[in-house]
């Protein structure tokens, strides 16, 4: 059995109303994002991972970004209360999937808001970006489930984008990678390296030093093969258009099995 496991939850078929809050409305071609999910879903399965798909959310368009709806800490999974309030009943198959594995669960609670995709750990260091879907209330929230664990919470403004992970994500190393238009506040990381395009700002690391990353950043792809590392690339396109990345279709559960 694989040591890596991963969340994922099939587009619905409602995709294409998707919430777009920093980009311009495109047309999304639901056939086309199925194909895209469905050669993602494959590229991590091809590197270890075992794919776990949640129960569809077919009555909620931005279901497929299953990020959103969890924080992982150690064996804790804390179920996200999204800022969005139609993205709200997307958390109920989630909190069944992780509570099926034997994850502690733990849920932010009103006022809070949270979404998955505003939270990057770096070690025991997690970053919440707070922003349009993250509220302070939220932030407080996650101190208190995972400080207690060992966790440094840093909270991180979040402006120009959707999410903190829309902005920035890190290199196996713990360097933080970020598109510097895109973000509020690039001293707030150490070690901070810019890269030339926007969507070279997502990676997941797959394991050793192999990065899944979308297509478009082939400048991006380059500057982290020079850096050493392996990028494997997946076309999201139609993802793209509605604020999503490689890193919110699927939720790594990496530190439970390894």
């Amino acid at each position: 059995m694989p040591s890596k496991k991963a969340l994922v939850r099939r587009p619905a078929p409602r995709l294409a109303e998707g919430l777009v809050t920093h980009v311009e409305r495109e047309r999304v071609d639901v056939d086309r994002a199925v194909e895209q999910w469905e050669a993602y879903t494959e590229t991590l399965r091809a590197h270890g991972w075992e794919t776990i798909e949640v129960a569809p959310a077919d009555d909620c368009p931005d279901s497929v970004f299953v990020e959103d709806t969890v924080v992982m800490y150690r064996n804790v999974a804390l179920i996200a209360r999204p800022g969005a309030s139609s993205r709200r009943a997307e958390t109920i198959g989630v909190e069944e999937a992780v509570a099926s594995l034997g994850c502690s669960v733990n849920w932010v609670r009103e006022p809070g808001t949270l979404d998955g995709g505003d939270v990057l750990k770096i070690g025991d260091t997690v970053y919440v970006g707070r922003g349009g879907r993250t509220n302070a209330a939220g932030v407080q929230q996650v101190r208190a489930a995972f400080e207690p664990l060992g966790a440094r919470v840093v909270a991180v403004p979040v402006a120009k984008v959707l999410h903190l992970q829309s902005a920035v994500t890190a290199l196996p190393d713990g360097t933080v990678v970020g598109h510097i238009p895109s973000m509020d506040a690039p001293s707030l990381f150490a070690r901070f390296l810019p890269v030339p395009e926007r969507s070279g700002a997502h990676v997941v690391l797959l394991g050793g030093d192999k990065l899944l990353m979308a297509a478009g950043a082939p400048k991006t792809a380059e500057l982290f093969a020079d850096l050493g590392y392996e990028p494997v690339l997946v076309d999201i396109g139609e993802f793209e258009k509605l604020e999503g990345c490689v890193t919110c279709l699927s939720v790594r559960l990496r530190e439970l099995y390894a």
